[in-house]
């Protein structure tokens, strides 16, 4: 049974940084790309990082570029999601995904 837990999530101030960790099991993790995505009230799903199986290549688009990094560790089978100058704009709810498996998704609140 594949499972993709995120943690990390929470209420932080407009220009404070989080970190979301996003644990696999039951899948090859090390042979398989990783992404981020989040999910606003009202909004579609949007990606927000990728990363090949090699931990190399990151990808980003211009709404997060330089402010957000994505990261893995294949030895702990977890990848993760460095955000920093967080702006009200990014709350969210946001999920980790590999090919057709998706996490259960983790509450972000950037606010005052």
């Amino acid at each position: 049974q594949v499972q993709l837990v995120e943690s990390g999530g929470g209420l932080v101030q407009p220009g404070g940084s989080l970190r979301l960790s996003c644990q696999v099991s039951g899948f090859t993790f090390s042979t398989n790309a990783m992404a981020w995505y989040r999910q606003a009230p009202g909004k579609e799903r949007e990606w927000v990082a990728l990363m090949n199986e090699y931990g190399s290549r990151p990808n980003y688009p211009d709404t997060v570029k330089g402010r957000f990094a994505i990261s893995r560790d294949n030895t702990k089978n977890t990848v993760y999601l460095q955000m920093n100058s967080l702006k009200p704009e990014d709350t969210a709810v946001y999920y980790c995904r590999t090919g057709a498996y998706w996490g259960q998704g983790i509450q972000v609140t950037v606010s005052s």
